[in-house]
């Protein structure tokens, strides 16, 4: 079983709880984890800019990708928000398992 893990910024707290609600009860990820407060710097509409943000970071299987992404983008509020995922290449297996228990 493949699996995957999630980045996804969110501009206030309240966004990132309403994202990750919406992730769990679609038993689209195992877990997610919100980090309250993140400085970010980039460059947008042709300028530097630096916001507070929050950060969602989670844990899903491979498959489940593609409908994160689209339930992510149809629920935030920015234009072009920021979720990247990477596979997981190891860990605890228990862990990986459990994952593959709690997402459908």
């Amino acid at each position: 079983m493949s699996r995957s893990m999630f980045y996804i910024t969110a501009g206030d707290a309240g966004e990132a709880e309403k994202l990750a609600k919406i992730i769990i009860e679609k038993r689209l990820a195992a877990c997610v984890n919100v980090f309250p407060s993140i400085k970010s710097f980039f460059y947008w509409e042709g300028e530097a800019q630096w916001e507070e943000e929050v950060l969602l970071v989670g844990k899903t299987r491979t498959p489940m990708v593609d409908k994160l992404v689209e339930t992510v983008k149809e629920n935030h509020s920015y234009d072009v928000p920021c979720i990247v995922t990477w596979k997981l290449e190891g860990g605890s297996q228990e862990f990986l398992e459990w994952i593959d228990q709690e997402t459908k």
